[in-house]
């Protein structure tokens, strides 16, 4: 898919065309040159299966996240008793709580990133020789992030609020389901609901930019260590989900304080002002501890998660890729 007539035509000195004869719209146009179907295919495919095998963690990550000693929330004294006391309560239903619009989140999400990663990427690549270095990385998969969270910021604040019904009694739920949640939380708060924590959110980009980066750049030294060319396929399951493990770690370790932050703005038993009252009222209430609760649950949950997701991705992007070429 040649885009030379807009953009990266090289003379027959050998030198780019000025950046600035490029229209936006011409950059917009070659950046959906680079688009390819299979990524975001194989990318919703990493995220469902990930979230399907995992989802129960995330909810005790969230339920820790959001404990801020009010009355009306379950005390757990740890992970374990937390989804035990679930599973007595309501059994294997309670631990899947949210798991609807989480599926659709993650996989929309997964998908969404790789697509327009692969695409702003490959777009940021052409015409060139050289490799991208890490702050292009990091650039690239900070956009992708801000695209696809303006997408499916929705899907995330109802996966919150259901996850975040304590009541055993279907009766006494507030939503009673993805759909309900989303109607009642459009109908009540309008689209403002829809997009509470999504500053923080904005943000928590910086996480899947970090990883992104850190994965690229693992993969390539890698892949020089092993002196195959920088942009290689891995060989392996094992050395995906090294590479997936450590960039993700790195990431979850560097930026976790704003998924609390977002998680406390999208919560229906508190009102906060927004993301200063969030971190004041955390800060003053139970000091720089409250700012990674629930940390433990996320790191046993995403890094799995992120191996498997990962590890999905390159096997059938590869697979679809191949069958197209």
């Amino acid at each position: 898919m040649g885009s030379a007539d807009n953009h990266g035509a090289v003379t027959e000195t050998g030198s780019p065309k000025p950046a600035a004869a490029v229209s936006p719209a011409g950059h917009v146009r070659q950046v959906f040159s680079h688009v390819k179907v299979e990524n975001l295919l194989a990318g919703l495919s990493g995220g469902v299966v990930s979230t399907m095998m995992l989802h129960p963690l995330d909810l005790v990550k969230i339920r820790f996240a959001v404990s801020d000693g009010l009355h009306m929330r379950p005390k757990y004294s740890g992970i374990l008793h937390c989804m035990k006391s679930v599973w007595q309560q309501e059994g294997l239903r309670g631990l899947y709580q949210g798991v609807t619009p989480n599926i659709w989140g993650a996989g929309a999400s997964w998908g969404l990133y790789f697509f327009f990663y692969n695409a702003i990427k490959g777009y940021a690549k052409e015409g060139r020789v050289t490799e991208l270095s890490a702050t292009e990385h990091l650039v690239s998969a900070a956009q992708a992030g801000i695209l696809t969270l303006t997408l499916t910021n929705p899907i995330w604040v109802t996966k919150t609020r259901l996850v975040l019904q304590y009541d055993a009694d279907p009766t006494g739920k507030q939503y009673k389901g993805m759909i309900d949640a989303l109607v009642k939380i459009y109908r009540h708060e309008g689209v403002p609901g829809l997009y509470k924590g999504y500053v923080p959110g904005l943000l928590g980009t910086s996480h899947g930019a970090l990883q992104f980066m850190a994965y690229e750049e693992l993969k390539r030294d890698y892949n020089k260590y092993k002196k195959v060319p920088s942009d290689a396929k891995l060989q392996s399951s094992l050395e995906y989900i090294t590479m997936a493990a450590v960039s993700k770690i790195f990431a979850v370790a560097t930026t976790y304080p704003y998924q609390v932050v977002r998680a406390r703005l999208q919560d229906q038993h508190n009102t906060y002002k927004g993301v200063l009252d969030v971190i004041t009222r955390t800060w003053r209430n139970e000091g720089g501890v409250g700012f990674y609760k629930g940390i433990i649950p996320n790191v046993i949950r995403v890094t799995p998660a992120c191996c498997i997701t990962f590890v999905v991705y390159e096997n059938v992007s590869r697979y679809l890729l191949g069958q197209n070429q």
